[in-house]
């Protein structure tokens, strides 16, 4: 649930739908890759979004996903 509730709030401060992540995801897939709005809700329902579609979904808001170390 952690990550759908981050994934949202990035949305929400960023101004964009989920709707509209998915037309931007959508724009560079072929016919056979394209997701919908209900797949990719879903997918942050379940909490079983993978790494590179998270990382998909940054580019598409203008973010990107930073290794930090968590020190000591």
């Amino acid at each position: 649930m952690y990550i759908k509730n981050e994934i949202k709030s990035y949305l929400a401060a960023a101004g964009i739908t989920l709707t509209d992540v998915v037309e931007k995801l959508n724009e560079s897939l072929p016919d056979d890759k394209k997701t919908s709005v209900q797949n990719l809700s879903n997918k942050l329902s379940r909490g079983s979004l993978r790494y590179d579609e998270a990382h998909q979904i940054a580019e598409a808001i203008g973010k990107k996903i930073v290794w930090v170390d968590k020190g000591e």
